[in-house]
C-alpha cells in the first residue's frame, strides 16, 4: 500500500507541474479534468477521496491505540513498534494524497477563471475599440458612448487586477509544489530507515526464537 501512495504522490506532483507550465499537455489535462466535474465523475472522485479518508483515520486510531497501550505502562514489542512506524507512515502519506488533490483541483478552477477572464477582457477591449473609433454619432450618443467607454475601461482595470492577483497565486503554488517534493523525498528516505529496521528487528526476532533450541542441544 505504502508503494501504490508514493506512486500516487508522484503522479500527482507530475499532474501540478503539467498544470503550472504552459505545455501542450496542459490544455490537454485541462479538457480531461472539465470531462471528470461533469455528469458522475464528481460522484467517484467524492467517494474515492472519502474511502481514502476512512483508511486514514482508520491508521491513526490504530496508532493511537498502540501509543495509550505505552502509556499505560506495558512495554512495547518490536511488532508493536515497527507498526506504530508504519500506521504514521501510511497517514502521513495519505494525508499528502488529499492536500495534493486538493491543490490539483484549486488549480483547475483558477486556471479557468484565468481563462475566461482573458476572455472577457478581449472582448471589453474590442468593443472598446469599436466605441472609439465611431464617429458618425449624435451628441448624445456620444455622451452614452463615452459613459459605457469609462465603465468598460473600470472593467478592464479590475480584471486585470484579477488576472494578476491568480498569477500570483499559481506562482505560489509552485513554490509549494517545490516543498512537496523535497518533503515526498523525505518520506521515501524515511520509508527505507524503516524498512532497514524492519529487517533487523525480524532479525533479532529470529536470533531469540533460536537461542533456546540451542540451548536444548547442548
Amino acid at each position: 500500500m505504502i508503494h501504490l501512495l508514493y506512486t500516487v504522490i508522484f503522479a500527482e506532483m507530475a499532474l501540478i507541474l503539467l498544470l503550472l507550465f504552459k505545455t501542450p499537455l496542459r490544455k490537454l489535462i485541462i479538457l480531461t479534468f472539465d470531462g471528470i466535474k461533469r455528469g458522475r465523475g464528481p460522484v467517484v472522485v467524492k467517494t474515492i477521496g472519502t474511502t481514502v479518508f476512512v483508511v486514514l483515520l482508520s491508521s491513526i486510531y490504530s496508532l493511537v491505540k498502540i501509543q495509550r497501550r505505552s502509556e499505560d505502562g506495558a512495554v512495547l514489542n518490536p511488532t508493536d513498534q515497527v507498526l506504530a512506524s508504519k500506521y504514521l507512515l501510511e497517514a502521513s502519506l495519505m494525508g499528502f494524497v488529499l492536500f495534493l488533490s486538493l491543490m490539483i483541483d484549486r488549480l483547475h478552477h483558477y486556471i479557468r477563471e484565468l481563462r475566461l477572464l482573458r476572455k472577457t477582457m478581449e472582448t471589453a477591449k474590442k468593443q472598446n475599440r469599436g466605441f472609439e473609433d465611431g464617429k458618425n454619432t449624435s451628441g448624445e450618443e456620444v455622451k452614452a458612448l463615452g459613459e459605457e467607454i469609462a465603465a468598460l475601461k473600470a472593467k478592464i482595470k479590475t480584471l486585470e487586477s484579477e488576472s494578476e492577483s491568480k498569477g500570483k497565486e499559481l506562482k505560489g503554488a509552485q513554490g509549494e509544489t517545490e516543498a512537496l517534493r523535497k518533503q515526498a523525498d523525505g518520506f521515501l528516505m524515511e520509508y527505507d530507515r524503516l524498512l532497514e529496521d524492519n529487517q533487523n528487528l525480524r532479525n533479532q526476532l529470529e536470533s531469540v526464537g533460536h537461542s533456546p533450541e540451542g540451548k536444548k542441544g547442548m
